[in-house]
Protein backbone atom coordinates (compact mmCIF):
# COMPACT_ATOMS: atom_id res chain seq x y z
CA UNK A 1 0.00 0.00 0.00
CA UNK A 2 1.14 3.73 -0.95
CA UNK A 3 2.01 5.61 1.84
CA UNK A 4 -0.11 8.22 0.94
CA UNK A 5 -3.26 6.03 -0.29
CA UNK A 6 -5.99 7.08 1.96
CA UNK A 7 -9.36 5.54 2.19
CA UNK A 8 -12.65 8.04 2.42
CA UNK A 9 -15.19 6.80 5.11
CA UNK A 10 -18.58 7.58 4.86
CA UNK A 11 -20.88 10.03 7.52
CA UNK A 12 -24.56 9.96 8.22
CA UNK A 13 -26.23 12.41 10.83
CA UNK A 14 -27.23 9.91 13.71
CA UNK A 15 -29.30 12.16 15.67
CA UNK A 16 -30.98 11.71 18.57
CA UNK A 17 -31.23 11.92 22.34
CA UNK A 18 -28.36 9.06 23.57
CA UNK A 19 -28.56 10.04 27.07
CA UNK A 20 -32.46 9.28 27.56
CA UNK A 21 -32.00 5.99 25.32
CA UNK A 22 -29.11 5.26 27.66
CA UNK A 23 -31.34 6.11 30.71
CA UNK A 24 -34.21 3.43 29.38
CA UNK A 25 -31.83 0.54 28.94
CA UNK A 26 -31.11 1.15 32.75
CA UNK A 27 -27.40 1.69 32.17
CA UNK A 28 -27.83 5.45 34.05
CA UNK A 29 -23.96 5.23 35.09
CA UNK A 30 -22.84 5.98 31.12
CA UNK A 31 -24.61 8.98 32.13
CA UNK A 32 -23.20 10.03 34.72
CA UNK A 33 -19.54 9.26 33.98
CA UNK A 34 -19.88 11.26 30.88
CA UNK A 35 -19.66 7.92 28.40
CA UNK A 36 -22.57 9.44 26.24
CA UNK A 37 -21.06 13.08 26.31
CA UNK A 38 -18.53 12.39 22.98
CA UNK A 39 -20.53 10.38 21.46
CA UNK A 40 -21.31 12.89 18.05
CA UNK A 41 -24.69 13.10 16.17
CA UNK A 42 -23.63 10.67 13.54
CA UNK A 43 -22.36 7.28 12.50
CA UNK A 44 -19.59 5.69 10.16
CA UNK A 45 -21.41 3.65 7.41
CA UNK A 46 -20.08 0.47 6.86
CA UNK A 47 -20.76 -2.52 4.66
CA UNK A 48 -21.57 -5.97 6.17
CA UNK A 49 -18.77 -7.03 3.87
CA UNK A 50 -16.17 -4.49 5.77
CA UNK A 51 -18.09 -5.14 9.51
CA UNK A 52 -17.16 -9.37 8.57
CA UNK A 53 -13.53 -8.33 7.60
CA UNK A 54 -12.92 -7.01 10.97
CA UNK A 55 -13.89 -9.30 13.05
CA UNK A 56 -12.36 -11.83 11.07
CA UNK A 57 -9.01 -9.68 11.15
CA UNK A 58 -9.23 -9.67 15.06
CA UNK A 59 -9.69 -13.22 15.19
CA UNK A 60 -7.01 -14.03 12.78
CA UNK A 61 -4.77 -11.73 14.25
CA UNK A 62 -5.15 -13.10 18.28
CA UNK A 63 -4.37 -16.97 16.80
CA UNK A 64 -1.59 -15.12 15.07
CA UNK A 65 -0.06 -14.25 18.33
CA UNK A 66 -0.65 -17.03 19.93
CA UNK A 67 0.75 -19.02 17.06
CA UNK A 68 4.18 -17.01 17.38
CA UNK A 69 5.01 -17.19 20.89
CA UNK A 70 7.36 -20.23 22.02
CA UNK A 71 5.73 -22.88 23.91
CA UNK A 72 8.35 -22.42 26.65
CA UNK A 73 8.39 -18.59 26.84
CA UNK A 74 12.43 -18.60 26.89
CA UNK A 75 14.22 -15.29 28.69
CA UNK A 76 15.38 -13.81 25.22
CA UNK A 77 11.94 -14.08 24.21
CA UNK A 78 10.32 -12.09 27.48
CA UNK A 79 13.68 -9.96 27.18
CA UNK A 80 12.53 -9.02 23.68
CA UNK A 81 8.90 -8.27 24.39
CA UNK A 82 10.04 -5.82 27.41
CA UNK A 83 8.43 -8.32 30.12
CA UNK A 84 9.31 -6.72 33.60
CA UNK A 85 11.50 -9.94 34.59
CA UNK A 86 9.58 -9.93 38.54
CA UNK A 87 6.14 -10.52 35.82
CA UNK A 88 8.36 -13.64 34.54
CA UNK A 89 7.13 -16.30 37.00
CA UNK A 90 3.69 -15.35 36.61
CA UNK A 91 3.42 -14.85 33.14
CA UNK A 92 4.47 -18.57 32.42
CA UNK A 93 2.89 -19.48 35.07
CA UNK A 94 -0.12 -18.18 33.44
CA UNK A 95 0.52 -19.22 29.97
CA UNK A 96 0.65 -22.69 30.73
CA UNK A 97 -2.28 -23.16 32.54
CA UNK A 98 -5.88 -23.44 30.54
CA UNK A 99 -7.98 -22.60 33.47
CA UNK A 100 -6.18 -18.97 33.25
CA UNK A 101 -8.56 -17.52 30.83
CA UNK A 102 -8.24 -14.21 28.58
CA UNK A 103 -11.74 -12.42 28.78
CA UNK A 104 -11.34 -9.66 26.20
CA UNK A 105 -8.75 -6.98 24.43
CA UNK A 106 -9.46 -4.30 21.18
CA UNK A 107 -7.55 -4.36 18.43
CA UNK A 108 -6.97 -1.10 17.03
CA UNK A 109 -7.37 -1.69 13.44
CA UNK A 110 -6.71 0.88 10.39
CA UNK A 111 -9.38 0.10 6.95
CA UNK A 112 -7.11 0.40 4.09
CA UNK A 113 -7.68 0.12 0.43
CA UNK A 114 -5.75 -3.61 0.92
CA UNK A 115 -8.21 -4.02 4.00
CA UNK A 116 -7.28 -4.15 8.00
CA UNK A 117 -4.18 -3.39 9.50
CA UNK A 118 -3.18 -3.86 13.13
CA UNK A 119 -2.18 -0.60 14.76
CA UNK A 120 -1.87 -2.45 17.74
CA UNK A 121 -3.74 -4.68 20.70
CA UNK A 122 -5.04 -3.25 24.09
CA UNK A 123 -4.85 -6.62 25.47
CA UNK A 124 -4.61 -6.09 29.12
CA UNK A 125 -6.70 -3.21 30.23
CA UNK A 126 -8.48 -2.04 27.21
CA UNK A 127 -11.15 0.56 27.55
CA UNK A 128 -14.33 1.66 25.62
CA UNK A 129 -15.91 -1.02 26.84
CA UNK A 130 -19.54 0.83 27.89
CA UNK A 131 -19.14 2.72 24.61
CA UNK A 132 -18.58 -0.07 22.51
CA UNK A 133 -21.49 -2.52 24.63
CA UNK A 134 -24.43 0.30 25.62
CA UNK A 135 -23.83 3.44 23.97
CA UNK A 136 -23.31 3.18 20.09
CA UNK A 137 -26.28 0.81 20.38
CA UNK A 138 -28.48 2.72 22.50
CA UNK A 139 -27.56 5.80 19.78
CA UNK A 140 -29.52 3.47 17.49
CA UNK A 141 -32.93 3.54 19.64
CA UNK A 142 -32.13 7.17 19.82
CA UNK A 143 -32.18 8.01 15.97
CA UNK A 144 -35.18 5.59 15.65
CA UNK A 145 -32.99 2.62 13.81
CA UNK A 146 -34.16 -0.02 15.99
CA UNK A 147 -34.20 -2.22 13.00
CA UNK A 148 -30.66 -0.84 11.67
CA UNK A 149 -27.66 -3.45 11.82
CA UNK A 150 -24.78 -2.99 14.07
CA UNK A 151 -21.98 -5.09 14.96
CA UNK A 152 -21.78 -4.20 18.77
CA UNK A 153 -22.22 -7.60 20.80
CA UNK A 154 -19.27 -7.38 23.08
CA UNK A 155 -21.66 -7.54 26.20
CA UNK A 156 -22.82 -10.70 25.14
CA UNK A 157 -19.68 -11.95 24.33
CA UNK A 158 -18.37 -11.12 27.15
CA UNK A 159 -21.20 -13.31 29.31
CA UNK A 160 -19.75 -16.00 27.05
CA UNK A 161 -16.34 -15.93 28.26
CA UNK A 162 -17.05 -15.16 31.75
CA UNK A 163 -18.98 -18.37 31.77
CA UNK A 164 -16.12 -20.04 29.92
CA UNK A 165 -13.94 -19.03 32.94
CA UNK A 166 -15.74 -19.69 35.90
CA UNK A 167 -16.49 -23.37 34.29
CA UNK A 168 -12.77 -23.90 33.79
CA UNK A 169 -12.12 -23.06 37.92
CA UNK A 170 -15.12 -24.89 38.80
CA UNK A 171 -13.06 -25.92 41.86
CA UNK A 172 -13.31 -21.90 42.90
CA UNK A 173 -16.27 -20.59 44.52
CA UNK A 174 -17.93 -18.18 41.58
CA UNK A 175 -17.34 -15.04 43.59
CA UNK A 176 -15.61 -12.60 41.33
CA UNK A 177 -14.11 -9.27 42.60
CA UNK A 178 -14.07 -6.80 39.90
CA UNK A 179 -11.66 -3.93 40.55
CA UNK A 180 -10.44 -0.56 39.25
CA UNK A 181 -8.53 2.31 40.14
CA UNK A 182 -10.61 4.94 42.70
CA UNK A 183 -9.63 7.85 41.47
CA UNK A 184 -10.72 7.17 37.53
CA UNK A 185 -14.80 7.30 37.18
CA UNK A 186 -13.99 6.20 33.27
CA UNK A 187 -12.44 2.71 34.47
CA UNK A 188 -14.96 2.45 37.07
CA UNK A 189 -17.82 2.61 34.20
CA UNK A 190 -15.96 0.04 32.39
CA UNK A 191 -15.92 -2.24 35.55
CA UNK A 192 -19.33 -1.91 36.10
CA UNK A 193 -19.95 -3.52 32.52
CA UNK A 194 -18.01 -6.71 33.52
CA UNK A 195 -19.68 -6.77 37.16
CA UNK A 196 -23.25 -7.02 35.49
CA UNK A 197 -22.19 -9.20 32.69
CA UNK A 198 -20.19 -11.55 35.36
CA UNK A 199 -23.74 -11.86 37.08
CA UNK A 200 -25.54 -12.60 33.96
CA UNK A 201 -22.55 -16.14 33.84
CA UNK A 202 -23.20 -17.06 37.20
CA UNK A 203 -20.80 -14.72 39.32
CA UNK A 204 -21.58 -13.61 42.69
CA UNK A 205 -19.50 -10.15 41.59
CA UNK A 206 -18.53 -7.00 43.92
CA UNK A 207 -17.07 -3.96 42.54
CA UNK A 208 -14.73 -1.79 43.96
CA UNK A 209 -11.68 0.31 44.24
CA UNK A 210 -8.09 -1.56 44.29
CA UNK A 211 -6.78 0.53 46.91
CA UNK A 212 -10.18 -0.51 49.29
CA UNK A 213 -8.76 -4.50 48.74
CA UNK A 214 -6.90 -6.92 51.06
CA UNK A 215 -4.15 -8.96 49.83
CA UNK A 216 -2.66 -11.42 51.84
CA UNK A 217 -0.38 -14.54 51.01
CA UNK A 218 0.00 -16.49 53.98
CA UNK A 219 -2.26 -17.01 57.70
CA UNK A 220 -5.85 -18.24 58.00
CA UNK A 221 -6.69 -14.58 55.80
CA UNK A 222 -4.68 -15.84 52.96
CA UNK A 223 -6.25 -14.43 49.45
CA UNK A 224 -8.27 -11.33 48.19
CA UNK A 225 -10.29 -9.83 50.85
CA UNK A 226 -13.04 -7.01 50.09
CA UNK A 227 -15.46 -5.52 52.76
CA UNK A 228 -18.99 -6.29 50.70
CA UNK A 229 -21.31 -4.59 53.84
CA UNK A 230 -20.34 -1.91 56.99
CA UNK A 231 -19.31 -4.98 58.88
CA UNK A 232 -18.96 -7.71 56.48
CA UNK A 233 -15.26 -8.79 54.69
CA UNK A 234 -15.40 -11.40 51.67
CA UNK A 235 -13.23 -13.77 50.37
CA UNK A 236 -13.15 -13.84 46.32
CA UNK A 237 -11.32 -16.69 44.48
CA UNK A 238 -11.87 -15.04 41.28
CA UNK A 239 -10.17 -11.30 40.69
CA UNK A 240 -10.52 -8.75 38.06
CA UNK A 241 -8.13 -5.71 37.64
CA UNK A 242 -8.47 -2.86 35.71
CA UNK A 243 -4.72 -2.61 36.97
CA UNK A 244 -1.66 -2.67 33.94
CA UNK A 245 0.37 -5.64 34.25
CA UNK A 246 3.42 -3.36 34.00
CA UNK A 247 2.37 -1.10 36.73
CA UNK A 248 1.76 -3.81 39.38
CA UNK A 249 5.24 -4.70 38.06
CA UNK A 250 7.25 -1.83 38.42
CA UNK A 251 5.33 -0.10 41.37
CA UNK A 252 3.97 -2.51 43.13
CA UNK A 253 6.36 -5.11 43.64
CA UNK A 254 5.37 -6.94 46.78
CA UNK A 255 1.26 -6.91 45.63
CA UNK A 256 2.68 -8.68 42.38
CA UNK A 257 4.57 -11.31 44.85
CA UNK A 258 1.48 -11.87 46.89
CA UNK A 259 -0.52 -12.56 43.45
CA UNK A 260 2.35 -14.58 42.26
CA UNK A 261 2.03 -16.55 45.64
CA UNK A 262 -1.90 -16.59 45.47
CA UNK A 263 -1.96 -17.75 41.67
CA UNK A 264 0.66 -20.96 42.59
CA UNK A 265 -1.78 -22.34 45.50
CA UNK A 266 -4.70 -22.00 43.46
CA UNK A 267 -6.40 -19.25 46.13
CA UNK A 268 -6.88 -16.86 43.24
CA UNK A 269 -7.34 -16.76 39.63
CA UNK A 270 -6.94 -13.59 37.73
CA UNK A 271 -8.55 -11.90 34.71
CA UNK A 272 -6.92 -10.85 31.98
CA UNK A 273 -4.07 -13.21 33.03
CA UNK A 274 -0.31 -12.00 33.42
CA UNK A 275 -0.02 -13.80 29.84
CA UNK A 276 -1.70 -11.02 28.39
CA UNK A 277 1.20 -8.58 29.09
CA UNK A 278 2.80 -10.94 26.01
CA UNK A 279 0.20 -9.66 23.58
CA UNK A 280 0.15 -6.24 25.02
CA UNK A 281 3.57 -5.28 24.25
CA UNK A 282 4.50 -3.26 21.31
CA UNK A 283 7.31 -5.49 20.75
CA UNK A 284 4.92 -8.46 20.14
CA UNK A 285 4.21 -5.79 16.67
CA UNK A 286 8.01 -6.47 15.88
CA UNK A 287 7.88 -10.10 17.02
CA UNK A 288 4.53 -10.87 14.69
CA UNK A 289 6.55 -9.10 11.49
CA UNK A 290 8.93 -11.34 12.06
CA UNK A 291 6.93 -14.71 12.33
CA UNK A 292 4.67 -13.65 9.62
CA UNK A 293 6.47 -11.37 7.39
CA UNK A 294 4.20 -9.03 4.71
CA UNK A 295 0.97 -11.02 5.82
CA UNK A 296 -1.61 -8.58 4.71
CA UNK A 297 -3.07 -8.22 8.13
CA UNK A 298 -0.08 -6.37 9.52
CA UNK A 299 2.59 -3.25 9.42
CA UNK A 300 6.30 -3.76 8.68
CA UNK A 301 7.57 -3.21 12.38
CA UNK A 302 11.12 -3.49 13.25
CA UNK A 303 13.13 -2.56 16.87
CA UNK A 304 15.17 -0.36 14.61
CA UNK A 305 14.14 2.94 12.75
CA UNK A 306 12.87 2.28 9.30
CA UNK A 307 13.01 4.38 6.07
CA UNK A 308 10.68 6.44 4.76
CA UNK A 309 7.30 7.76 7.36
CA UNK A 310 7.12 5.34 10.37
CA UNK A 311 5.36 5.72 14.24
CA UNK A 312 7.83 5.42 16.93
CA UNK A 313 5.50 4.12 19.84
CA UNK A 314 6.93 3.03 23.55
CA UNK A 315 6.69 -0.37 24.48
CA UNK A 316 3.59 -0.40 27.17
CA UNK A 317 2.62 3.40 26.00
CA UNK A 318 -1.31 3.88 26.39
CA UNK A 319 -3.90 6.75 25.07
CA UNK A 320 -1.29 7.81 22.12
CA UNK A 321 0.81 9.84 24.36
CA UNK A 322 4.38 9.84 23.76
CA UNK A 323 4.50 8.09 20.09
CA UNK A 324 6.09 10.29 17.80
CA UNK A 325 5.40 10.15 13.36
CA UNK A 326 8.76 11.15 11.89
CA UNK A 327 8.46 11.46 7.87
CA UNK A 328 12.05 11.70 6.30
CA UNK A 329 13.21 13.95 9.32
CA UNK A 330 10.27 15.68 10.48
CA UNK A 331 8.85 14.62 13.48
CA UNK A 332 5.95 15.57 15.02
CA UNK A 333 5.46 14.38 18.85
CA UNK A 334 2.80 13.42 21.86
CA UNK A 335 3.32 14.66 24.44
CA UNK A 336 3.22 11.91 27.31
CA UNK A 337 4.99 9.84 30.23
CA UNK A 338 6.50 6.95 28.38
CA UNK A 339 9.69 8.65 26.72
CA UNK A 340 11.67 6.62 28.66
CA UNK A 341 10.21 2.89 27.53
CA UNK A 342 12.01 0.49 25.16
CA UNK A 343 10.71 1.58 21.65
CA UNK A 344 8.98 0.21 18.04
CA UNK A 345 9.36 1.15 14.81
CA UNK A 346 5.61 1.06 12.55
CA UNK A 347 5.23 1.79 8.91
CA UNK A 348 3.17 4.41 8.70
CA UNK A 349 -0.59 3.97 7.47
CA UNK A 350 -3.06 6.48 6.60
CA UNK A 351 -6.25 5.85 8.64
CA UNK A 352 -9.77 6.36 6.78
CA UNK A 353 -10.45 10.22 6.18
CA UNK A 354 -14.26 11.97 5.94
CA UNK A 355 -14.77 15.23 3.89
CA UNK A 356 -14.05 17.49 6.95
CA UNK A 357 -10.81 15.90 7.47
CA UNK A 358 -11.37 13.53 10.81
CA UNK A 359 -9.89 10.65 10.33
CA UNK A 360 -10.97 7.03 12.16
CA UNK A 361 -9.75 4.16 13.44
CA UNK A 362 -11.64 1.21 13.86
CA UNK A 363 -11.61 -0.73 17.43
CA UNK A 364 -12.45 -4.04 17.47
CA UNK A 365 -12.83 -6.09 20.31
CA UNK A 366 -12.25 -9.74 21.14
CA UNK A 367 -13.56 -11.78 23.30
CA UNK A 368 -12.88 -15.86 22.16
CA UNK A 369 -12.85 -14.03 18.70
CA UNK A 370 -13.84 -11.45 17.15
CA UNK A 371 -17.08 -10.09 18.86
CA UNK A 372 -18.00 -5.91 18.47
CA UNK A 373 -16.41 -2.69 16.21
CA UNK A 374 -16.62 0.00 17.76
CA UNK A 375 -14.48 3.67 15.79
CA UNK A 376 -12.36 6.79 17.05
CA UNK A 377 -11.98 9.61 15.45
CA UNK A 378 -9.27 12.38 15.50
CA UNK A 379 -7.59 15.25 13.40
CA UNK A 380 -4.40 13.84 14.32
CA UNK A 381 -3.49 11.28 16.38
CA UNK A 382 -5.82 9.17 17.92
CA UNK A 383 -5.79 9.45 21.89
CA UNK A 384 -8.22 8.93 25.10
CA UNK A 385 -9.78 12.15 24.91
CA UNK A 386 -10.81 11.06 20.61
CA UNK A 387 -14.82 10.68 20.08
CA UNK A 388 -16.14 7.73 19.86
CA UNK A 389 -18.70 7.41 16.87
CA UNK A 390 -21.58 4.78 16.04
CA UNK A 391 -21.77 2.94 13.48
CA UNK A 392 -24.24 1.40 11.06
CA UNK A 393 -24.19 -1.52 9.01
CA UNK A 394 -25.45 -0.59 5.56
CA UNK A 395 -25.45 -2.53 1.84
Amino acid sequence: MLENQKTSIQIKPHTGDVEKAVRGLGWEWCVEDGCANYVPGEAVVITEDEAEELLDAASSLYDMMVQSIPADLPDAFLKVLGIPENLWQLVRLSWNDDRQLHLYGRFDLAMTPDGPKMLEFNADTATSIPETAVVQWASLAAAGKNNALQYSGLYEALVEQLKVWRERNEDLAPALLVTYIGASAEDEANCSVIAQAANEAGFESHLCPIEEVSFTSEGEEKGVWAQVEPDQWRHFPFLFKLLPWEQIAWEEPELLQTLTLLSRSRTITIANPAYTLLFQSKGMLAWLWKAFPYHPLLLETDLEPLSGKYIKKPYFGREGQSVEVVDRGRVTKVQGEYDQQQQVYQRWCELPEDSRGYQYQAGVFWSGEGAAIGFRREKGIITNLSQFVPHLVEG
